[in-house]
């Protein structure tokens, strides 16, 4: 069973720096393009930041100069370095896979995570 799962999240004052991970497990042959999004309370999931599998990366405006979005395809894993973070930053942040290739399963498409909790205190 093809799993992302995501950790880094916590609780952090602002101005301050978090480094979230988002690693794929099971039966992985190749992923797609990567992307974090997040939710915050009564909003909806917007997109942060997106990597492809060649490395060319998007963020959304509220996010440039401060988040980094990198990936290793070897190790399935997209990772998302947050600094200078500010209270509008607190979301629940999930990874999402836009095409999974898997070796025994029909491919996946837009696969996501179960999410992890960002909280920034001003």
């Amino acid at each position: 069973q093809v799993q992302l799962v995501e950790s880094g999240g916590g609780l952090v004052q602002a101005g301050g720096s978090l480094r979230l991970s988002c690693v794929g497990s099971g039966s992985i042959f190749s992923i797609n393009a990567m992307g974090w999004y997040r939710q915050a309370p009564g909003k909806q999931r917007e997109l942060v930041a997106s990597i492809t599998s060649g490395g060319r990366t998007n963020y959304t405006d509220s996010v440039k100069g401060r988040f980094t979005i990198s990936r290793d395809n070897a190790k399935n894993t997209v990772y998302l370095q947050m600094n200078s973070l500010k209270p509008e930053d607190t979301g629940v942040y999930y990874c999402n896979a836009d095409y999974i290739r898997t070796y025994y399963t029909p491919p996946l498409h837009d696969y996501w995570g179960q999410g992890t909790q960002v909280t920034v205190s001003s």
